[in-house]
């Protein structure tokens, strides 16, 4: 059996101005879709409540603790409150923050306390617990 021998040629290929328009298209319809923020240090209640939101075609972003919250939202080591009435910080859009209540470190409410005083006070924040004691869930 012979082997024949063949050239491939790689060639850098510029998109076409319609797979440009369409790349555009994608990014603002990702850009203008409904953003949430879930805050919850249990990994079952996160992924519960990312699979439910991206089933309803919301963009979700997850973390772990209310220091991840502060830090996502550019408000770690802030301690004024800035001016900005904008919901978006360092490229970040958020369009609703849901938190759990019991959280060690910073709890939901802490969280929500600094997310009030900030440039994000406008942002509606949905406070959680899947605490079943009333006792645990006291303010």
């Amino acid at each position: 059996m012979e082997l024949m021998k063949s050239e491939n040629i790689v060639q850098d290929r510029q998109p076409q101005p319609q797979e440009e328009e369409e790349i555009m298209q994608q990014e603002e319809e990702e850009e203008q879709r409904f953003h949430v923020l879930a805050v919850d240090d249990s990994v079952i209640d996160r992924k519960l409540l990312e699979k439910l939101l991206k089933a309803s075609s919301y963009q979700v972003t997850c973390v772990e603790s209310g220091e991840k919250a502060l830090e996502y939202l550019g408000l770690l080591h802030h301690s004024s409150p800035a001016s900005s009435s904008q919901h978006h910080h360092q490229g970040h859009k958020v369009n609703l923050i849901m938190t759990d209540f019991s959280m060690p470190g910073t709890s939901g409410y802490d969280l929500l306390k600094r997310i009030k005083g900030s440039y994000w006070k406008d942002v509606p924040v949905v406070v959680m617990s899947s605490e079943n004691v009333p006792s645990r869930i006291s303010m």
